[in-house]
């Protein structure tokens, strides 16, 4: 069994606004944050989520040598909410070396690449100044957040594509159960740039309208950019209204490097080993947070999978990416804040964007929010080549494990 940890501090930012307020405010009025897209010089015919400003975001002087713009959008993700200050009194209480930082991401800096590349010289040498290893690499955003923290635990970045930064959660919970840190910086960030843009326009999988997830009419994704976070802790002494990661479910199907499982195998996989991690059944779960990017494909597979895992139980159901845009690496973790406040809100997300429920996925997602005494969520994050991971989350006087 799966021993509880604490969200004992959370925020998230993305193109519905900087912080819980803006994004509590943006869900309860069912409103989207996508819009034509305006990003750099891309002409594609599209609609993405950006998070205004973070030209004007400056990093720290001593930190300048990892400026890009992911860093810029984890920065400003972190000064929201108080949670830089919840970091510091988690830092007094056990230590800089007892706490660890996961992150995902998919593309990290890649946008600060992407312009160096433009100016290249005449025998193609990348310009002097460029510093890949604190911008484009990796392991660049744990470094970034670690120094800015104060912060000495374990730092590991995670790239599954879209699972990335659900997937942190179930890292940081090994090192934790394991001893080894006492508590975690958990979330993930990932920033518009070109390559994802025009990438997934070559795929022939973007949506020229705002993005309408388990929609008959369904086209395609809409990308966004995100920064969300979770101080992940014991569980020790916890207001019963807390919210509490309960269980976790990872898998990987592998059936194709950008298609799911045309039966959802490895998603009802991940779902199955989260609710079994904290002892609970599916009729136990209040809502789902489905991955949802609005495709054909990923939708019809992951209707397959939660009909055939939740039967009868199925309970209230929808996608939140028809208002954020697919954040890819930074989706999970924006999600699981997404979960955390409808727990602590009492508040079932609609599936925006949606206008009419596809009737062959056999789903009928809200179409617009509404209250309900929610105990416990599920959020699922599935990600290209079939890495899938489920998290399920409770408040602390449902939590069964």
């Amino acid at each position: 069994m799966f021993t509880p940890l604490l969200l004992a501090h959370y925020t998230a930012t993305s193109c519905l606004g900087s912080g819980l307020g803006a994004t509590l405010a943006a869900l309860r009025a069912n409103r989207s944050g996508l819009a034509r897209c305006q990003f750099e010089d891309v002409t594609l015919p599209t609609c993405c989520g950006a998070v205004a400003g973070l030209d004007r975001v400056a990093l720290p002087a001593a930190l300048a040598r990892f400026d890009c713009r992911n860093h810029r959008l984890a920065l400003h993700g972190l000064q929201q909410d108080g949670f830089l200050d919840a970091v510091a009194a988690a830092r007094q209480r056990y230590g800089a070396q007892r706490i660890g930082v996961f992150l995902g991401t998919s593309t990290s800096g890649i946008l600060e690449t992407e312009h160096v590349y433009r100016q290249r010289g005449a025998d193609g040498a990348l310009p002097a100044g460029f510093d890949y290893a604190s911008t484009h690499s990796l392991y660049a955003l744990a470094e970034f957040v670690r120094r800015l923290c104060a912060l000495g635990g374990p730092a590991a970045v995670v790239s599954t594509a879209c699972s990335s930064s659900a997937k942190v959660y179930a890292s940081a919970a090994r090192l934790i159960h394991a001893g080894v840190i006492d508590a975690a910086i958990v979330g993930g960030v990932d920033s518009l740039c070109l390559t994802t843009l025009y990438g997934f326009n070559s795929l022939e999988l973007l949506a020229e309208a705002p993005c309408r997830p388990f929609d008959r009419g369904r086209d395609g994704i809409s990308i966004g950019e995100a920064a969300a976070f979770a101080l992940l802790e014991r569980a020790t002494a916890t207001d019963a209204t807390a919210v509490l990661l309960c269980g976790v479910g990872e898998s990987s199907d592998a059936h194709h490097m950008s298609s799911p499982h045309p039966q959802g195998l490895g998603a009802q996989q991940a779902m199955q080993a989260a609710l079994a991690s904290a002892g609970c059944t599916p009729a136990e779960v209040d809502y789902i947070n489905l991955h949802g990017t609005a495709t054909p494909s990923n939708d019809e597979a992951e209707a397959r999978a939660v009909r055939a895992l939740f039967g009868s139980a199925l309970p209230p159901a929808s996608s939140t990416k028809g208002a954020t845009g697919h954040t890819l690496g930074a989706a999970g973790a924006l999600e699981a804040v997404i979960c955390a406040l409808a727990l602590r809100e009492g508040l079932v997300p609609a599936s925006t964007g949606t206008r009419a429920a596809d009737p062959a996925l056999g789903l009928q997602p809200p179409l617009a929010p509404f209250a309900a005494p929610l105990r416990r969520v599920l959020s699922n994050s599935f990600g290209f080549g079939g890495t899938n991971a489920s998290l399920l989350f409770a408040r602390a006087g449902d939590c069964a494990s």
